[in-house]
């Protein structure tokens, strides 16, 4: 079973995807970049804000399902520069109570909108 899901409380999807998929007992949340969800413009310039509105969305998009942060498994962080991953992980790390999920953190050539960060993300679904 497939099915796609619409957070009200996280920002549109601006080409064609979906927020997130529950597929198999899993949901799998596109990667969210620092977008306000009301005006779908970016709400900060600097690494500290769009880690935290990422990390907003992504909450509410759990939300949406009932879920929340200790329900991520597996999360991917785009960095357009490797230089903020400290920075990133303070933010990041205050998000979760204890056992983070697995992560990786990749440093790539640029992101869309000149975000300079994007985390996409998968949770086990509660039964």
């Amino acid at each position: 079973m497939r099915a796609a899901i619409e957070a009200p409380g996280a920002p549109r999807a601006v080409g064609p995807y979906s927020q997130g998929i529950k597929a198999n007992g899993f949901l799998f949340i596109s990667g969210q970049i620092g977008l306000d969800p009301k005006t779908g413009l970016m709400t900060a310039t600097d690494i500290v804000g769009q880690t935290h509105q990422v990390m907003t969305n992504i909450g509410a998009i759990l939300a949406a399902e009932g879920l929340g942060f200790n329900d991520l498994v597996k999360v991917t962080i785009f960095l357009s520069d490797l230089s903020d991953f400290q920075q990133v992980n303070e933010v990041y790390g205050s998000y979760f109570q204890s056992d983070p999920p697995a992560r990786s953190t990749v440093q790539v050539s640029a992101l869309p909108k000149g975000a300079k960060i994007e985390i996409e993300a998968v949770a086990v679904l509660r039964q």
